[in-house]
């Protein structure tokens, strides 16, 4: 196999020629023109790499000769191919192989076996040259409206926020953790605190009473499983909001669910109620939102366009869907679930006193700066938990 020199090219090491084949196809498909290079073993990809370096590599995780993690760090140790970027696709994304890849910097670390319509809108992003926008992408992509009707079943939930990213970096440089610590660090964030607390809950895990917390399911998993899972999620969720418009979004949700969620703890914990249960619940009430930002920019990244308009009416009508979506898929406990639906309404069924608090968060919320706050003494679940108009006054609405 030559390899021309001064010619850029995208290089395919993958164990099966017919997968490297079908990957070879979709790069060609995203970047018209491009020449892409096949080997089927890492010592080959080594070679080539070597003679004369790709722009991009896409590796298969389990490799013969040299394994994508040995390929990877033999790349990253020679100054040609120091900072290529790469994408592994691997059978392995437990704790340990996780982690002894993440410090050889993929662009992304993707399970087996892959989504072939997911794949194309990571590679629409991540390969080098002007992304496709073209009659071929849009027929493969279909319209927003059914893009978004496929991702709702089928989306892996909120991006998780760089400050955990940062923190569980830091945290597995040591092993003078404990689950305390852990907690103070993954609290704020609802993707890792709904798949701990779905974990947590699994058959493989379940045992005696339900989960429904962070603080719950961190003593049931463990510090280092719960670490090890956290980077899992931390490596496969790390989507880039690159609009702009849907980071100026999530900022916004994130910052209004830590507001729900702190709310949420003052009112149950100056009623004496579950404060851990009620923090939860508001921190989750929006993360259908979050999910379908990431959703709206995989959609971007697969070349499509997007307005003003179609943000706003998108978040309107498809983040309730969305999130309860999500909560089924990972089966979060009815009571947690039941808990999150109350921040919006209050159904006829019995509920508890926790969800008369999630209601009164979300009622206060909503009630805009300029209103009186009394405006909400002849709401149902005020008269319920029987609040003063005191105590509506001092609840921290706005974080300190």
């Amino acid at each position: 196999m030559s390899v021309s020199a001064n010619m850029s090219y995208v290089l395919i090491a993958y164990n099966e020629p017919w997968r490297a084949d079908e990957l070879a196809r979709l790069v060609v498909a995203l970047r018209p023109g491009i020449r892409t290079v096949q080997v089927n073993d890492g010592q080959s990809a080594l070679r080539v790499c070597r003679k004369q370096p790709p722009s991009f590599l896409i590796a298969d995780g389990e490799l013969a000769q040299l394994d994508a993690r040995n390929l990877l760090h033999e790349l990253r140790n020679h100054q040609a191919t120091r900072l290529l970027p790469a994408i592994v696709i691997s059978d392995r994304v437990d704790g340990v192989s996780v982690r002894a890849v993440r410090p050889l910097a993929p662009k992304a670390y993707l399970k087996k076996p892959y989504s072939l319509a997911d794949l194309r809108v990571r590679l629409n992003s991540l390969l080098p040259g002007r992304r496709i926008v073209s009659t071929q992408t849009a027929s493969a992509t279909g319209t927003l409206s059914g893009f978004l009707d496929r991702m709702r079943s089928n989306n892996a939930g909120a991006p998780v926020l760089e400050s955990v990213q940062v923190a569980v970096a830091a945290c597995m440089q040591t092993e003078d953790w404990d689950l305390a610590m852990l907690e103070s660090k993954l609290s704020s964030d609802p993707q890792i605190t709904a798949r701990l607390v779905s974990i947590a809950n699994s058959a493989g895990q379940h045992n005696g009473a339900v989960c429904k917390t962070l603080g719950q399911a961190l003593p049931r998993l463990g510090v280092k499983r719960a670490l090890n899972l956290t980077l899992q999620l931390a490596v496969q969720n790390n989507a880039t909001l690159s609009d702009p418009r849907l980071k100026h979004q999530a900022a916004s949700s994130a910052e209004y669910a830590q507001r729900a969620a702190d709310l949420a703890h003052w009112l149950a914990s100056r009623l004496k109620l579950d404060t851990e249960l009620s923090y939860t619940a508001g921190l989750l009430h929006n993360i259908g939102e979050l999910a379908l930002l990431r959703s709206l920019q995989e959609w971007l990244d697969s070349g499509g366009e997007l307005t003003e308009d179609e943000i706003h009416c998108a978040l309107r009508e498809r983040s309730a869907s969305f999130g309860s979506a999500l909560r089924a898929q990972w089966r979060l406990p009815l009571g947690l679930r039941q808990l999150i639906a109350a921040f919006y309404s209050l159904g006829a069924e019995v509920f508890t006193r926790e969800a008369l608090v999630l209601n009164v968060t979300g009622s206060l919320l909503r009630l805009p700066p300029s209103s009186p706050i009394d405006d909400l003494l002849q709401d149902r679940a005020v008269r319920l938990l029987r609040l003063d108009e005191a105590t509506l006054e001092r609840a921290p609405r706005e974080r300190a």
